[in-house]
């Protein structure tokens, strides 16, 4: 049976709940909502699970906070033997405007320290969904930026793209790297 691990990247914790930080995690509850799954406390990571298609989908939340989220992505993928490019990292981006997002089959951190850290452990073959954030903050404020909470019209700017989010992991579960992006790299450029 063919099995896929989709992580979202954020910080546990309420104090960074709707922080732009935790876009991934937003992502992964709006799937998770979606679909019926609940998430558990398990190691390295709050874990959901799910079939589509009969595919076996895991969803996890790094309990590791994002500068060392690559070692849950490392045991996820070791505990379930999960293929590399089976693998789908979502993360926020400053480098793209809110709600634009951006898929790759692969390719360089971007200085995200979560992507790089993973990059680190196993390399830079594995698909990621940058979701835009900004960068509306003054020179030498980018943590203050990234830690901030999003506003209520923020968010509401966030939430289509959230949702096409949501059907990129279903695409990218079914029908592969290749042809989700060719459908929805287009609608993601702001």
């Amino acid at each position: 049976m063919d099995k896929y691990l989709i992580v979202g990247l954020g910080n546990v914790g309420s104090e960074y709940e709707q922080t732009r930080h935790n876009t991934g995690f937003m992502v992964l509850d709006a799937f998770a909502k979606a679909s019926n799954i609940v998430f558990e406390d398990r190691r390295y990571g709050f874990v959901g699970q799910t079939m589509l298609k009969g595919r076996k989908v895991f969803l996890l939340k790094p309990s590791t906070f994002m500068n060392l989220s690559g070692n849950a992505v490392r045991y996820w993928l070791n505990e379930e033997h999960i293929e590399q490019e089976h693998l789908l990292v979502v993360s926020d981006d400053v480098a793209l405007p809110l709600g634009a997002f951006r898929l790759k089959a692969s390719g360089s951190n971007g200085g995200h320290n979560g992507l790089g850290h993973i990059q680190q452990l196993i390399g830079q073959q594995y698909a990621r969904l940058r979701m835009g954030i900004g960068n509306d903050y003054p020179r030498g404020a980018q943590i203050d930026w990234v830690l901030g909470r999003y506003s209520e019209e923020e968010l509401q700017t966030l939430q289509p793209s959230i949702d096409t989010a949501v059907e990129i992991i279903r695409s990218f579960v079914l029908a592969g790297i290749d042809i989700t992006m060719n459908q929805y790299n287009k609608l993601g450029k702001k």
